[in-house]
C-alpha cells in the first residue's frame, strides 16, 4: 500500500517541513544563506562595512567593480587583504553619508542589496547608487560583484 500526504494532513506538519516538502528546491543552506545575508546586512546598515567583510569573506573572495567608476581601487579583486586593503584604501579617501539599503533580497545561495547614499570625497558629496550581489559557499562569500548606476 503506497502512502501519501492528502490536504488534510498539511495542517499536522510543521511550516519548515511543509516548506521542504513543497518546493522542491528548498535546502538547509537556504537557512544559513538568510541568516548571514540578514547579518552582513545589518552590519552595513550600521556603517561596519570592513567588519562585515572580515567576518563573511572567505580567504579566496572576489570583488568585481566596474573599472570606469573605480578610480582610486583595482576593479577586480582576489583574495581577502586585496579586497580589505582595496576597501581601506577607498575608505581613506571617501565617505559614506545617508546610507539607504534595501534587501536583503535571496535566491539560491545569493543574496543582493540595493543601496542608495551619498558620497564625500574632496570637499564634495554626490548621489550614488549600486546593487550589490553576494555569492555564499560553505557559509562565506566568495564573490561579490558591484553594479552601479550610470553618473551621467
Amino acid at each position: 500500500m503506497k502512502s501519501f500526504i492528502t490536504a488534510s494532513h498539511y495542517s499536522l506538519l510543521s511550516p519548515l517541513r511543509l516548506t521542504a516538502m513543497t518546493n522542491p528546491y528548498h535546502c538547509p543552506e537556504d537557512q544559513q544563506v538568510a541568516r548571514i545575508a540578514a547579518d552582513f546586512t545589518a552590519l552595513w546598515r550600521a556603517g561596519q562595512f570592513v567588519q562585515a567583510g572580515e567576518k563573511y569573506w572567505d580567504e579566496h573572495v572576489v570583488a568585481i567593480q566596474p573599472s570606469q567608476l573605480c578610480l582610486s581601487c583595482e576593479p577586480v579583486c582576489q583574495g581577502i587583504r586585496a579586497i580589505r586593503e582595496n576597501t581601506l584604501k577607498w575608505l581613506e579617501t571617501h565617505g559614506i553619508e545617508d546610507l539607504t539599503l534595501d534587501g536583503p533580497f535571496i535566491t539560491g545561495n545569493q543574496f543582493a542589496l540595493f543601496a542608495d547614499m551619498f558620497i564625500a570625497h574632496a570637499g564634495h558629496r554626490s548621489a550614488h547608487s549600486e546593487i550589490v550581489i553576494f555569492i555564499i559557499r560553505q557559509g562565506r562569500i566568495v564573490e561579490e560583484r558591484h553594479f552601479f548606476a550610470d553618473p551621467r
